[in-house]
């Protein structure tokens, strides 16, 4: 059997030095690069947080990429976010932060459908803007909240582009909208009569159809739960989460 050789530092030659020790700083950072450049995360980097605070800012990015001068959030991006704080079991409630123009309806649609399929706890705040297929996303968590000076955009499906002057197009148009409306109405507490009053009514907006709804008078039609901003987001948020612990403490079904 061969002798192993000591170094001078008392290791043997066939021994290996510890693995480096990569600092917690910098595995938050390589996370963040990840999810910019990638759109994959193994789990968000929550810190000494329970809540996870997701932001949707700009125009929403959907299937075909905008010119880089404008302020973007790409759905591509929020799916894993989401996936990984669903998973993550140090997350015990995720803070929505919403400040959006508006952007591509079926990528809107899919945020808002995979925030309001959560198992977690959700709250969503309405600063500046939620407009047009923003407002199926603000609606979509379990409770929300708007700043009293931001505004919510209601008007009718708009296409850009080409467009093939048949029936069927405009068929296609009219069941993509009432995938909108019934999205809203079935999170909220608007009616369907009041959602599509508002959607096509003239002369609100200038050269189109559609209403610019403050923060109180969306409180008003039951579009959002409440006024309020961060810090009335995150009490609420935690007392949903403290609510879902006495729940599983019970055994019972968490909702």
């Amino acid at each position: 059997m061969r002798e192993q050789q000591r170094e001078p530092n008392g290791m043997t030659n066939d021994e290996t030095g510890p693995a480096p020790q990569v600092p917690d700083g910098e595995k938050a950072a390589a996370a963040v690069e990840a999810i910019q450049q990638l759109g994959q995360t193994a789990v968000p980097a929550p810190g000494e947080s329970n809540v996870y605070c997701m932001t949707i800012i700009g125009q929403i990015e959907g299937h075909l990429v905008l010119p880089p001068q404008n302020k973007t959030t790409k759905y591509e991006h929020l799916i894993p976010q989401l996936v990984a704080a669903e998973q993550n079991p140090r997350i015990e409630g995720i803070l929505i932060i919403l400040n959006t123009v508006g952007g591509d309806v079926e990528a809107g649609l899919a945020i808002a459908e995979m925030i309001s399929s959560l198992t977690k706890p959700t709250v969503t705040v309405v600063i500046g803007g939620g407009h047009s297929i923003g407002v199926p996303i603000a609606v979509a968590s379990d409770y929300s909240f708007i700043a009293e000076s931001a505004t919510m955009t209601i008007h009718p499906i708009r296409m850009t582009g080409m467009v093939i002057g048949v029936p069927q197009t405009f068929e296609y148009i009219e069941k993509m909208q009432e995938r909108v409306v019934r999205f809203v109405t079935t999170h909220s507490k608007i009616s369907e009569n009041i959602f599509k009053e508002l959607m096509f009514k003239t002369g609100e907006l200038n050269r189109d159809i559609g209403t610019a709804v403050g923060g109180t008078d969306a409180v008003k039609y039951g579009l959002i739960d409440g006024i309020g901003g961060i810090g009335q987001g995150l009490s609420k948020l935690n007392a949903l989460i403290d609510s879902r612990r006495v729940t599983s403490a019970g055994g019972g079904i968490t909702q």
